[in-house]
């Protein structure tokens, strides 16, 4: 009887011991060997590196002609014919209209008769002259007849002058009876038509011609801006601003073709809105920009040599709007850090303060880190590369 209570007592006191080693082994397979769902978080980053930045300004700004002619009128004539296509393209010195040119042409005949008749009274007047000086050398003809003498012979060719100069002028008159454009370009709506008066005083033009093969935008900036952008080149911290390419948007918000570049800017600030003119030459090959069309234009508003540029998808904001980048470690693990962000260029966000050069951060997959998880890491690409693959 003793002997099977003791074995009973020994049995009962043993089951606690085997369990509590069993409960042992246990933890130390579950620390040895972690869940099969930690699973590494898989994310893209980005190794911050710095680079060069311009930012830009968005501005409205309207097209002007290169160079715009207005026809007129050197003399006043009825017109007999208009010898161009409207809307078509013209040549420099082309002729664009015909006046009478009957009258003209008899005033230089009446102007060539008036000369012939001058150059005769001065052959005669030269012939007295000669006759006086001979008579006056030998005592024979008084000194007040041979200055009269003198003194008409200076007549006689200033005379002939006048008649040469109002010949030319004549010629001239009818040289101005064929209407041409000083400039190539496109020629608009002709404003008069044939049988119509065509006076050298009338206000308006009988057309206007207009080059636009390139094509002036003019913007007006901020002048504060503007003297920062200055204030850069000056130290040398950038090119020269002038150089930079200005991009041109239709109002479509199309992307133009071809860049402009900055020409000048105005010498003075407009003191009711605190900017300044800027003139940009933008190429026109095909014609799309017009004149008086509006446009948007990105100017160069600063530059910024060594810039840490992050996508826009890698800022975070915390419950008080405040932004942040999560940086990856060396240990593959995940840490939150406030920054200061500066400009949103071309979906890349500037960060002025809070990160350093070769520092990785999270771009794509936030949601999957979990405190203490590990992360598995893959390059970020930009959608338009993931298309272009």
């Amino acid at each position: 009887m003793s002997s099977m209570f003791r074995s009973f007592i020994a049995a009962v006191l043993t089951v606690p011991v085997v369990f509590l080693s069993a409960c042992k082994d246990e933890q130390a397979q579950a620390q040895a060997n972690p869940p099969e769902n930690e699973v590494a978080a898989r994310v893209s980053v980005l190794t911050v590196q710095p680079r060069k930045v311009v930012v830009f300004d968005e501005l409205p700004g309207r097209v002007s002609a290169f160079r715009t002619a207005e026809i007129r009128p050197q003399v006043s004539g009825i017109i007999q014919k208009r010898l161009f296509n409207e809307g078509a393209e013209v040549e420099r010195n082309e002729p664009l209209f015909q006046l009478d040119a009957a009258p003209f042409s008899a005033d230089v005949e009446a102007s060539s008769a008036i000369l012939a008749r001058m150059e005769a009274e001065l052959l005669n007047a030269q012939i007295k002259f000669d006759r006086a000086k001979v008579l006056s050398s030998q005592k024979i003809l008084s000194a007040e007849s041979f200055n009269n003498a003198t003194a008409a012979l200076a007549q006689a060719k200033a005379n002939v002058a006048e008649a040469r100069a109002n010949l030319t002028r004549r010629k001239l008159e009818l040289s101005y009876a064929s209407i041409r454009s000083p400039i190539a370009g496109l020629i608009g709506q002709a404003l008069m038509s044939e049988g119509g008066l065509a006076s050298s005083s009338a206000t308006t033009p009988l057309a206007v011609v207009q080059q636009i093969d390139r094509v002036y935008v003019d913007i007006r900036q901020s002048s504060m801006t503007r003297e920062a952008l200055e204030d850069l080149v000056s130290a040398g911290e950038s090119d020269d601003a002038a150089k930079l390419p200005v991009q041109i948007f239709t109002v479509a918000g199309k992307l133009y073709d071809e860049p402009g570049q900055v020409l000048f800017s105005d010498m003075s600030v407009d003191a009711g809105t605190g900017s300044v003119g800027i003139r940009v030459e933008v190429p026109n090959p095909n014609r799309q920009l017009l004149p008086g069309m509006y446009i948007r234009a990105k100017v160069p508003r600063s530059i910024h040599p060594d810039a840490l540029t992050v996508p826009q998808e890698a800022v975070l904001r915390d419950p008080s709007g405040r932004p942040q980048l999560i940086i990856v470690g060396a240990d593959k693990t995940a840490s939150r850090r406030n920054v200061q962000v500066g400009s949103l260029v071309d979906g890349q966000y500037m960060i002025v303060d809070g990160l350093l050069a070769g520092e990785t951060v999270v771009v794509l997959g936030h949601d999957r880190i979990q405190g203490g998880v590990k992360l598995e890491t893959v390059p970020y690409r930009p959608v338009a590369a993931v298309n272009r693959s």
